[in-house]
């Protein structure tokens, strides 16, 4: 999930923006999550504590979940076979007894022979170019000849935090509370940006493929790896599929449509079957200033997709990120990008055949007739599910055709029954609404407005879709709904997903036969999340799920090659849960179904982005976002003489502990199986 960059001369309380996602951009009165599954299940039966067995085969699975203390699971433990961790909130991380957590990369770290050393106090663009960029989300690895201890790791940089990153440009002052004239507000806001540090932004975006090798049990980067790649706001790629070339893809710069620089806002991603990163543009808005021309014909397009938001100001410094001066470069941002890892030197390409909209992760798996289903988020509150199908058939050892599979295919948005059952909408020009009639003359269209499109279809409003998951093992897809805290009272019951739903929950998709490519399916709530102790919240976790073990603001997740969930969360804090975000591992199966466990936790302030477990299950991958940052809500911070100046509080960023974003790798100590 990105926490955007702070407004400019704007006074903050907190440098976490809640309403990153902002106020929800769906205009279309299509049946909300919560209202579906309202009118599945009665609130006084729920009330009473007495589901139906109907509900809870639907719902909650084959064990009974709690909500507030109810019955205890009965029959085997978890299979996770780890020591919890205890939640709570301090500066550094925890891993679970007996394992190591080592941090492999951080921020800055050198990826070549010729790589400067990382200087906070004297950055430059042509150094970040070098280096590990920066707010490390999605991690993925491909194995170099096969091996488990030696290969790719591939990791996107999703955005930035100036604040953070540039020591001495936030400014303090203090305002008289409203409620307590007394009482002082610390104000602090950030200056205005010059070319240099927005150049290094853009440096800091994108991704960064390095090479890594296990050596005596302990991760290694290696500086001089052949394949290591840095890829930025200003790589070059080219457009293609079905929109490629398109009028509304050509700018002033590239009258052809099809060449592009650079890749923004990279949340999660994944890997191909054929070996290939994944990356995909989540929150584009952002990085967008200025007014279009009046009347012009993107002007609805943007504004379902919350553009021009201005919080960066690249703008000013680089003329295609102002809408006014270049209108059409907004539909060039916001898709799935594709790297061939296997050339450094290769041009990444921009598939449009799997929509345009605020992409959080694109996993995939090998359907039963051998096509390849991609399942895709869209991170923004009351928006949709998606997912896409190739057209031809995985090949395995055929790379060169695999190569060409995601130009071509369908892309399905979600629509969920009230009675358990759910179909996948194609999204095909010519097809219901998607017609000339309705704005859309092309298939370029509807790829370029995939959100109006799936509007028109009837698709269902969920909470703020994030990381979607397929489970190879058991044939099952997870979708992590962070929170939506705009969703109102008359849409929701106290059965169901919450108005006001702060804290999220997990749904689990049963695809028509156990196939992947299927278009229709089963759905039920896995996990209702929050703190199960509260009788409000409406928790539904296992009842052998202990005090460390709840969680709220489920975002990343990953299906290790036993079929275990493990989930990470964004959004836990001091004031709001007493606790850091993590990674828990969730039990789906059984009579430990609802059960979850604390794996990891993070410094105060970051969140847990990855995870990723090697299919060896030797080794774990996480990734820790933008510590420190809104760790004013915890005492032991030091708020102003962090903000002031990031060195007064960490000098030399305390090279011991994980103060800047950093890839973890977890391993067991003296070897062997995680968990």
């Amino acid at each position: 999930m990105t926490e955007h960059a702070l407004p400019r001369h704007a006074a903050f309380p907190t440098s976490r923006l809640e309403d990153a996602e902002g106020e929800g951009l769906n205009p279309t009165a299509n049946r909300t999550m919560g209202e579906i599954i309202t009118a599945r299940f009665s609130r006084r039966d729920l009330l009473r504590g007495a589901l139906a067995t109907t509900a809870i085969a639907a719902t909650l699975g084959p064990v009974a979940l709690m909500s507030a203390g109810d019955a205890k699971a009965e029959g085997p433990a978890s299979r996770f076979d780890f020591t919890e961790v205890e939640a709570g909130v301090d500066e550094t991380h925890h891993v679970a007894s007996g394992y190591d957590a080592d941090v492999l990369l951080r921020w800055g770290d050198p990826l070549f022979a010729d790589s400067p050393a990382f200087n906070p106090r004297n950055q430059t663009p042509e150094a970040q170019a070098r280096q590990f960029g920066y707010n490390n989300d999605y991690v993925g690895f491909i194995p170099l000849n096969g091996s488990s201890e030696h290969g790719l790791l591939v990791v996107n940089h999703e955005y930035t935090n100036e604040h953070l990153m540039f020591p001495g440009i936030v400014s303090l002052s203090e305002k008289a509370d409203e409620k307590n004239p007394e009482k002082k507000i610390p104000i602090l806001a950030i200056k205005d940006a010059d070319r240099t540090r927005v150049d290094i932004e853009m440096a800091a975006h994108g991704g960064t493929v390095v090479e890594i090798r296990k050596v005596e049990g302990k991760w290694q980067v290696v500086r001089d790896g052949a394949l290591n790649r840095r890829i930025t706001a200003g790589t070059e790629m080219e457009l293609t599929g079905p929109a490629a070339g398109h009028l509304r893809l050509q700018t002033a710069a590239d009258p052809s449509g099809r060449r592009v620089f650079g890749t923004i806002n990279n949340c999660a991603g994944g890997v191909t079957p054929w070996g290939t990163y994944i990356m995909a543009e989540e929150n584009i808005h952002g990085y967008f200033t200025g007014k279009l021309p009046e009347g012009h014909r993107e002007a609805a397009n943007y504004k379902r997709m919350g553009i021009p938001e201005g919080t960066y100001q690249w703008g000013r410094f680089h003329e295609r990120f102002d809408v006014s001066k270049a209108p059409n470069e907004p539909n060039r941002f916001g898709w799935v990008v594709e790297v061939d890892v296997m050339d450094p030197n290769s041009v990444p390409k921009k598939r449009t055949a799997l929509g345009r909209f605020k992409h959080e992760g694109a996993e995939s798996i090998v359907s039963k007739d051998g096509r390849v289903v991609f399942y895709l988020g869209d991170d923004e509150r009351f928006d949709y599910v998606y997912k896409f199908v190739t057209k031809d058939r995985f090949v395995e050892g055929d790379r060169a055709a695999n190569m060409r599979l995601l130009d071509e295919g369908t892309l399905f948005v979600a629509k969920f029954g009230e009675d358990g059952t759910m179909e996948w909408l194609p999204l095909v020009h010519g097809q219901g609404k998607l017609t000339a009639e309705n704005g859309f003359k092309t298939q370029a269209d509807v790829l370029i407005e995939t959100r109006r499109a799936a509007d028109l279809l009837g698709a269902t409003p969920m909470d703020r879709p994030e990381d979607v998951e397929p489970n190879a093992t058991n044939g099952r897809v997870y979708v992590m709904l962070t929170n939506n805290t705009r969703r109102k009272e008359e849409q929701v019951d106290a059965a169901n997903p919450r108005a006001k739903n702060a804290f999220g929950h997990i749904i689990e998709i049963h695809e028509e036969g156990g196939d992947f490519a299927a278009t229709k399916g089963r759905w039920e709530v896995l996990l209702k999340c929050g703190d199960p102790s509260v009788a409000e919240v409406g928790a539904t976790f296992s009842s052998e799920t202990t005090k460390n073990g709840w969680f709220g603001m489920p975002d990343n997740c990953s299906v290790d090659t036993e079929g275990r969930l493990w989930v990470s969360t964004d959004g836990n804090s001091p004031k709001g849960t007493g606790r850091t975000d993590g990674l828990w591992a969730v039990e789906t199966e059984g009579a430990a179904r609802g059960t979850s466990k604390l794996f990891f936790r993070v410094p105060v302030g970051a969140e847990m982005c990855g995870p990723l477990l090697l299919p060896d299950m030797q080794t774990a991958f996480v990734a820790v976002q933008h510590p420190g940052d809104g760790g004013e809500d915890w005492e032991g911070f030091g708020r102003l003489s962090y903000y002031e100046d990031l060195s007064t509080r960490w000098p030399d960023f305390h090279p011991d502990m994980p103060t800047r974003p950093s890839v973890v790798a977890i391993t067991r100590q003296g070897g062997g199986r995680i968990a």
